[in-house]
Formats: C-alpha cells, structure tokens, sequence
C-alpha cells in the first residue's frame, strides 16, 4: 500500500503504539498538542509522530483519523472531528458497545467522512502476535491494509459496523470482568476474614487462581479506563436482553480504583483490596 496521511487521535499508550505500526509502514502520522500532555508529547515523539498543533490543522492534512481514547471519550472526540466537517475515512478504535459505535457512525457520516469500527484486543503491540485490531464496515479491509506487516494484526471482519465492537466487548466481558470478580471475591474473603483460607483452597482446587485474584492490584493504574468500558458492556447485555448488573458492579470494582491512576508503580494486592473495601 502506499504511504497515506493519517491523523492519530490521541496518542495515549495504546494509541502511540498503534501510531508507531503505521510509521513503521511508511505512513505519515499527525498528532495534535493542542491540550495534551507533556506525557502524550513524549509518546508521539517516541513513537515518531508528526505535531500538527491542532486537531484542525491535523484533519485537514489528513485522508484517514483513527480515534483511540477512553471509551468514556469516543463519542465526544467523534462530535470534535464533525464539527470541522471531516470528510475522510474515520476509524474508532475504542471500547465502545455497537450501539455507542453506530451513534460514531451517525455523527461522523453527517459531517461527510466514511466510517470503519474498530476494536482492540491485547497489549500495546510492540512484536507481532500479542495485539489484534478487528474491523468491520465497508472499508474495513482498507485500514487493515495500514497495517499490514507490522506488529499490530489488523483483521478485516465479514459485518456491518459494530460487528468489530461487539467482539471486543465479549473478549473484555470475561477478560476484564473476571478480573473484577475476583478482586471482589478475595475482597469479601478479607472482610469475613476467611481470605488466608480460600486462598489455601484455591491453591489446592484451583491453583492457577491466586495469582489470578491479584491482576486487579498489577492493572491498578488502567482501572480508571475500564469503569467506561464495563459500562459499555453493561449496556450492550442489556440490550440484548441480558442482565447489565455484574458489569455494572465491575465498573464499581475498577472506579473504587481510580486513585491509582498516573501512579509511578502498582500497589500491593492488601491496598487494593483495602480500597475496595473502602
């Protein structure tokens, strides 16, 4: 594929990853610091992106905007980039339910761009295997080309957009929500004071999941992320006619940990557990 100009909004840790794939490619990718952090600055210049200073200048250089944010965020940045009547392709990468991604879809088609869904599973890619991108729409083979031999697999899906979003609710359903589970488990554990011998019984019945029960403590720091994410889970069961309820106490879970957002090193699993009991 040719090299193609692309907007990358914004250029968080999953975002800047993403944005050094397409340069590693041959793509030109623009970023805008208009309002960003000293820590998105240093993102994109590791990831070797070009400052376009706004989101204007940034769009109206760019054919193609990829948006990869909290899911908290998608639909705000959607109305930012209609607002300069954007008329490219846009790609929203984020944790959004179908739903919230077809409302993506409505608000950027109105303004007069094109529109592919996306979602993300994996780490931050930095080596090919750990980290797909699916996408769906008409054009989702297109933006799975941007990304073609790099460390990110990108995966054209056979649907309409929300089909990428949907797959990547289920796959957080469990991933992150059992997660969650877990940390309230060993946190009732603790207040019924029964946790050094659940614990005993994990390791004999069900070893693998002690270490498990303490993910909640290392993922500390992303918890303020997933409360929007949980909450768009929540709202896609109950869509479906499924109860929202657990994922809506998975979102309670994670926002009980927001303190640890920004911090230099995750806790100890006895202070997240402590917060949770808070």
């Amino acid at each position: 594929m040719s090299s193609r100009t692309i907007a990358l909004l914004h250029p968080g840790a999953m975002g800047a990853a993403l944005g050094a794939c397409l340069v590693s490619r041959g793509h030109r990718v623009l970023w805008c610091s208009a309002g960003r952090s000293a820590a998105s600055a240093a993102r994109a210049r590791e990831a070797r992106l070009e400052d376009a200073l706004s989101l204007e200048m940034a769009l109206g250089e760019a054919e193609i905007a990829i948006s990869v944010c909290p899911p908290h965020n998608a639909l705000e940045l959607a109305q930012a980039v209609a607002e300069h009547k954007y008329g490219g392709l846009f790609i929203d990468a984020n944790a959004v339910s179908p739903a919230t991604a077809r409302e993506i879809e409505e608000t950027v088609r109105a303004a007069g761009a094109d529109f592919v869904d996306g979602g993300i599973i994996g780490l931050p890619p930095r080596k090919p295997g750990t980290t797909r991108l699916y996408l769906s729409g008409n054009r989702a083979a297109e933006a799975a080309a941007l990304f073609a031999g790099s460390a990110l697999g990108a995966i054209a899906l056979d649907g309409p957009p929300g089909a990428a979003s949907a797959l990547k609710i289920c796959y957080a359903a469990w991933s992150k929500g059992s997660t969650a589970l877990l940390a309230g488990i060993r946190a009732l554990a603790r207040h019924q004071g029964v946790e050094a011998a659940l614990l005993a019984e994990w390791h004999q019945s069900s070893p693998q999941t002690p270490a498990r029960s303490e993910e909640v403590a290392q993922k500390a720091e992303k918890a303020w992320r997933w409360v929007g994410e949980m909450e768009e889970i929540a709202a896609t069961f109950e869509a479906a006619g499924l109860p929202p309820g657990f994922h809506l106490a998975a979102a309670d879970i994670y926002r009980r940990l927001d303190v640890y957002k920004g911090a230099s090193e995750p806790p100890s699993i006895d202070e997240a557990l402590d917060k949770l009991l808070r």
